[in-house]
């Protein structure tokens, strides 16, 4: 299995992967610019990290790989897919985003660079109280590592948005068997018009809600995600 963090970055010590692992082998990259990983001058976009990870099951030889990826992982996920499934062996995106579903004028993603970071976790968790973050009792690393994070957010996801005009076209090209699992508390793109709209353009894909999580499921409900993608994994084998 491929894990693609998204702008939240990536914890090596999140329950998530722990479990994860339990479900068989996983590869878990930093994109880079994220947390202590190098930038690249040939890497700023997403449309690069979608090659970027397809060349890395190359260069490894992996097949039948199970892509999962959250929020900006599942839109890299998704760019990957709609390029070659040569290597890919099914697709898991959680709270994916890398779609526009309203018109020009409406703001589907909400903007995590202009709403002050309270409002921002409040959109993103059922439990936001859990995820505050008290930046006077982080370390300096700690603190350097937030600042990456949302700088190669930025750089990746400014603009357009949060989303790639031309994805939703070639979404069909996704031909290999997709779960989309949703927050069924993410206030941030919610299930019901954002989820669906991404699960329709998908070819024989489905949707599932995960109780009691936000917009980061695998980070308030670890075991229950973990769970759904078990599932998945042996619905495919059989």
């Amino acid at each position: 299995m491929l894990w693609l963090h998204g702008e939240e970055g990536l914890d090596p010590q999140a329950p998530f992967l722990d479990l994860l692992a339990g479900t068989g082998r996983v590869v878990a990259p930093s994109h880079p610019g994220f947390g202590h990983s190098p930038e690249s001058s040939t890497v700023d976009t997403v449309d690069d990290l979608a090659y970027l990870y397809l060349d890395l099951l190359a260069e490894q030889d992996r097949r039948d790989v199970i892509v999962i990826g959250a929020s900006l992982g599942g839109w890299i996920a998704a760019e990957m897919a709609v390029r070659s499934t040569e290597r890919i062996g099914g697709l898991v995106l959680v709270g994916a985003l890398g779609i526009k579903v309203g018109d020009r004028e409406a703001r589907d993603i909400p903007d995590i660079f202009a709403l002050h970071p309270d409002e921002v976790t409040r959109l993103q968790y059922r439990d936001p109280a859990r995820f505050a973050v008290d930046y006077t009792k982080k370390s300096d690393d700690e603190l350097a590592i937030i600042a990456r994070n949302r700088e190669a957010t930025a750089l990746y996801a400014w603009e357009p948005y949060f989303h790639n005009p031309k994805l939703p076209q070639r979404l069909h090209r996704v031909t290999v068997p997709t779960l989309f699992l949703w927050g069924a508390d993410d206030r941030f793109v919610g299930a019901e018009y954002y989820g669906a709209a991404y699960r329709a353009a998908i070819p024989g894909s489905r949707l599932e809600l995960v109780e009691r999580a936000g917009h980061f499921p695998h980070l308030e409900q670890p075991e229950a995600v973990v769970e759904r993608i078990r599932g998945f994994v042996q619905d495919r084998g059989a």
